[in-house]
C-alpha cells in the first residue's frame, strides 16, 4: 500500500530523446495521479496517526507496530510524489513561454506542485527542492532547509494567484474546462485551494517560518470539498484508489482486509470520549458493533475485517450486492464506490483552519465559533454526499447534525461556548479536524497531531485513551514515532546529500512537538 516502482531520479530515461506532451494532456492525468499519491499518503496516516490498527488473522506486521521503522517502510510515498511533481513541473516548462495561453494551465500546475512538496516537507522534513525536477541535469540535488521551503511555498501560491488574476484580463487564454477533472476550469475555486494551502503552510509552521505576505486574495478559502475525479468507475485501473485499495477489485474481489478501525477513533463515535451516531453510521460497517482493535495487540480475539473492510457501509439490498460493487455508487461515508471522487482537500479541513487562525490572530474578521461550527457541519456533509454530489436523505444529515450537538452539549470538543481558554478553543478545533479526517486524508490528522498534541492522549491509558502500539519500541513520552525515514534509494542514489542519523524517535519535523 505505500510503494510504487516510479522514483523521482529515472536513471533509465534517456535525456537525448525529446519527448513532448502539451497540457491539456498532462494536467488530467496528473491530477489522477495525485489521487493515488494521496491514497497511499491517507494509508500512512491511517496506520501510524491512530485510526487503524492490526486485524485479526494476520500476523507479520513488523515495524507497522513496533514503529523501528527501516529506509525500506513506505518508499512510495517518496517515489510517488516525485514521479507526480514531475508531471507538474512539465506544465510549468512547457507553458513557460505561452503565456497567457497557457496561464490557468500553468497556475494550476503551480499550485498542485506546492501541495506535493508540503506532503514530502510535513513527511521528511528537509528535501530536494531547490536542485529537484531537474531530470538529467542534476541527478543528486541538495537538500533544502524544510522552514525555507514552506516559505517559498507561500510565494509559489502567490505566484500562481497572480497568474489567474492577470489572465482574467487577457485574450486568448484557454480555459482549462474538463482537463481539470477536480474543479472543472472554475478559478476561483483554484484560488481558494491556494489560499486554503498558504492558510495551512502559514498556520502549521507558525513561528518557526519567515513567510513575506501574509494576506490572502479576496476569493477567500474552500466552502467545498476539492475532489479529484477524472471519471472514476468501476472498470479495470478506473476505480477510486482508495476503493480499490481497501474494499474490492474490479472484479469483485476483496482488497486489503488487514485492518480494522482503531479503538482509540471508535471513541469518537461510540460515547466513550464522544457520542456521534450520525458519523459513526456513515463511517462504519455495521456501527455501532464494528470491530475494533488497539494497535499492536495481537490476539485469537482481534476481529477480522470483514469483506469490503470496516470502512465500507454498504449492504445487501433489492437483491443487489452492494458489498461487492454491483451497484456501487448510492452509498455515503468513506468508501463511497468505486467512482467517488478523491479529496484533495475537504471543506472542513479549511474551516477548521481558519478558525485555528482566528483564534491564533493570523486571520482577522472570522469567527472562530462559526468556523468550527462550519467545519462539524461540512464534515457531515461531505459523509453524505452520493458520488454524484447529491445528499442521500437531507432529513437525516440534519437530524444527525443536530443531534449529535445534543448529545455532546456539555463537552467543549463540541460545544465551542464551553472552550473559556485559549487551549481548550484549539483542543476541540483540532479534536474535531481529527475526527473530519478520519480515513479521508489521514495524513494530515497525524501531521496535526505531530504538531500540536491534540487530540490528547493518555499514555499507559486504555485502548480508548491512546492510539501508541502495544507494542511501540518508542523511546518518547507519548510512545510513537516522530516520522518515518528516506526511502534506501537515496542512500544508493543520492548518498552524498541525504540527511544521516535520522531516527524514528528523536528526528522531528521542523514544526513538530
Amino acid at each position: 500500500m505505500g510503494t510504487s516502482c516510479k522514483k523521482y531520479l529515472n536513471i533509465n530515461d534517456n535525456p537525448n530523446q525529446a519527448t513532448a506532451a502539451t497540457p491539456e494532456l498532462i494536467l488530467p492525468q496528473a491530477l489522477t495521479t495525485t489521487a493515488g499519491v494521496l491514497s497511499g499518503f491517507n494509508n500512512y496516516g491511517m496506520q501510524v496517526g491512530g485510526y487503524g490498527a492490526n486485524a485479526g488473522g494476520y500476523g507479520g506486521f513488523g515495524t507497522a507496530i513496533s514503529y523501528n521503522f527501516s529506509s525500506n517502510d513506505y518508499t512510495g510515498l517518496w517515489s510517488g510524489t516525485y514521479d507526480n511533481l514531475e508531471d507538474y513541473q512539465a506544465i510549468l516548462d512547457y507553458t513557460a513561454t505561452q503565456l497567457p495561453k497557457y496561464s490557468y494551465f500553468s497556475a494550476a500546475a503551480r499550485i498542485m506542485k506546492a501541495y506535493d512538496f508540503q506532503l514530502l516537507v510535513d513527511t521528511y522534513n528537509n528535501i530536494p527542492y531547490s536542485t529537484a525536477l531537474t531530470g538529467a541535469n542534476n541527478l543528486t540535488p541538495t537538500y533544502d532547509d524544510a522552514a525555507t521551503i514552506y516559505s517559498s511555498l507561500a510565494v509559489q501560491l502567490d505566484s500562481a494567484i497572480l497568474t489567474i488574476n492577470n489572465a482574467a484580463s487577457a485574450t486568448g487564454v484557454t480555459a482549462m474546462g474538463s482537463y481539470d477533472v477536480m474543479f472543472g476550469g472554475d478559478m476561483t475555486e483554484w484560488k481558494q485551494l491556494a489560499n486554503t494551502l498558504k492558510l495551512r503552510l502559514i498556520v502549521r509552521a507558525k513561528g518557526k517560518s519567515t513567510f513575506a505576505n501574509t494576506s490572502f486574495d479576496a476569493a477567500g478559502f474552500l466552502t467545498t470539498d476539492a475532489l479529484i475525479n477524472p471519471g472514476f468507475t468501476r472498470d479495470n485501473s478506473k476505480q477510486n484508489p482508495a476503493w480499490n485499495t481497501w474494499a474490492y477489485s474490479y472484479t469483485g474481489g476483496d482488497a486489503t482486509k488487514s485492518w480494522v478501525p482503531s479503538t482509540f477513533i471508535f471513541g469518537f463515535y461510540d460515547g466513550h470520549t464522544l457520542l456521534d451516531s450520525g458519523r459513526g453510521k456513515a463511517v462504519y460497517y455495521q456501527y455501532p458493533s464494528t470491530g475494533t482493535n488497539q494497535l499492536g495487540y495481537e490476539s485469537v480475539s482481534v476481529p477480522k475485517c470483514p469483506s469490503g473492510s470496516f470502512w465500507y457501509v454498504g449492504t445487501t439490498t433489492s437483491g443487489l450486492d452492494h458489498r461487492k460493487g454491483a451497484s456501487a455508487g448510492d452509498t455515503i461515508g468513506v468508501l463511497k464506490g468505486p467512482n467517488a471522487g478523491f479529496p484533495a482537500m475537504l471543506a472542513a479541513e479549511s474551516y477548521f483552519l481558519q478558525a485555528e487562525a482566528a483564534v491564533r490572530g493570523i486571520t482577522s474578521g472570522g469567527n472562530a465559533k462559526t468556523l468550527f461550527d462550519n467545519g462539524i457541519n461540512s464534515s457531515f456533509q461531505y459523509l453524505y454526499e452520493l458520488p454524484d454530489g447529491s445528499i442521500k436523505k437531507t432529513d437525516t444529515l440534519s437530524k444527525y447534525d443536530s443531534t449529535y450537538r445534543a448529545d455532546n452539549s456539555g463537552s467543549y470538543l463540541v460545544n465551542f461556548d464551553l472552550a473559556t481558554t485559549t487551549a481548550m478553543k484549539l483542543e476541540a478545533i483540532l479534536t474535531q479536524k481529527y475526527i473530519a479526517l478520519n480515513f479521508v486524508n489521514s495524513q494530515e490528522g497525524w501531521n496535526e497531531y505531530r504538531r500540536t498534541h491534540y487530540p490528547t492522549i493518555i499514555t499507559g491509558g486504555t485502548a480508548y485513551k491512546t492510539f501508541a502500539s502495544k507494542v511501540s519500541e518508542s523511546t518518547r513520552a507519548d510512545k510513537l514515532p516522530t516520522r518515518i525515514l528516506y526511502p534506501s534509494t537515496e542512500g544508493s542514489y543520492n548518498p552524498k546529500n541525504v540527511p544521516t542519523n535520522i531516527t524514528p524517535f528523536s528526528s522531528l519535523i521542523f514544526w513538530a512537538l
